[in-house]
């Protein structure tokens, strides 16, 4: 029988004092610390098999909602103003503050943004291991032709009515995810003109070298039939983490007995294998800095 998972519900205060709900998933004898920092538009509970089972191996695991999203989403979201990295530069910086413990490493998953958050965090040197999944700099090109026109047709037609009506992306009511603010839409779309993502876009300078700055050990995980991020998407953003030890994994899900993963499949029962994988590179990070 599994052993069940003690968890708390908690208050965390973004770097801006901006209200999130938290959840925090105790080990017994924790020996290593670990953020889960989601994708855009998917809420902390869908992570929460992932981070029961890393506790179960001994990692104190934090998942949370940013800003605008799940139970850190206000009243409404009509005039809900914000900015799509505020969840990287405000939030997760503040879990990464709120979780690290003195005598434990900490270590952080990512998911589809959350691989962009990371090179943006403020506090990126207090990670000791990164390890991402379906990552990717969301560029129709890198897609698949026809996820590109399913995806062309949301930015050129759908979104745009959506928004218009709705005062934000009401991704809900397409089975996409979370509903978005509409800073988040507007950015997104705009990023996602370009093949590089937000490093082509002239109005943000500068994110390059943020994220040259990076030296803690990444790994990036795309399987072939990630439709969004494909391991092409993964290669053209990842390459911005020049200085950081960085090893690139493409999975080819249906040879190794996964099924169908996709975008989402990452952090689905049917993928334990690769959740005991990264646990397992984690733990290897670990030893090699007692050893050291």
């Amino acid at each position: 029988m599994t052993a069940s998972i003690r968890s708390e519900t908690l208050s965390l205060l973004a770097l801006d004092d901006y209200p999130l709900t938290a959840t925090r998933y105790h080990a017994e004898q924790p020996h290593a610390q670990l953020l889960i920092a989601g994708a855009t538009g998917v809420p902390q509970g869908f992570y929460r098999r992932f981070a029961e089972h890393a506790a179960r191996r001994g990692f104190n695991t934090l998942t949370l909602d940013y800003r605008g999203v799940g139970q850190s989403r206000p009243a409404t979201l009509r005039g809900f103003e914000m900015d799509y990295l505020d969840w990287a530069h405000l939030d997760l910086a503040a879990a990464v503050d709120q979780h690290r413990h003195a005598e434990r490493p900490l270590y952080m998953i990512g998911h589809s943004f959350g691989g962009h958050a990371f090179g943006l965090l403020p506090n990126h040197d207090q990670v000791a291991g990164f390890y991402t999944f379906g990552t990717g700099a969301g560029w129709h090109g890198w897609m698949p032709k026809a996820e590109q026109v399913r995806v062309l047709a949301m930015w050129r037609l759908i979104g745009p009515l959506m928004t218009r009506y709705k005062g934000y992306l009401a991704w809900s009511k397409l089975g996409m995810g979370e509903d978005l603010p509409m800073g988040v839409y507007r950015q997104w779309k705009r990023w996602c003109r370009y093949p590089r993502y937000f490093f082509d876009d002239p109005q943000m300078p500068g994110l390059a070298e943020r994220f040259a700055q990076v030296v803690t050990p990444v790994t990036a995980l795309n399987t072939l039939d990630d439709l969004w991020a494909p391991p092409a998407s993964r290669d053209a953003f990842m390459a911005a983490y020049v200085n950081a030890p960085y090893q690139a994994r493409t999975l080819d899900s249906q040879a190794k007995g996964l099924g169908n993963v996709g975008h989402m499949g990452y952090f689905r029962p049917a993928a334990q294998r690769l959740w005991d994988e990264t646990l397992d590179w984690f733990e290897q990070l670990q030893a090699e800095r007692q050893a050291a």
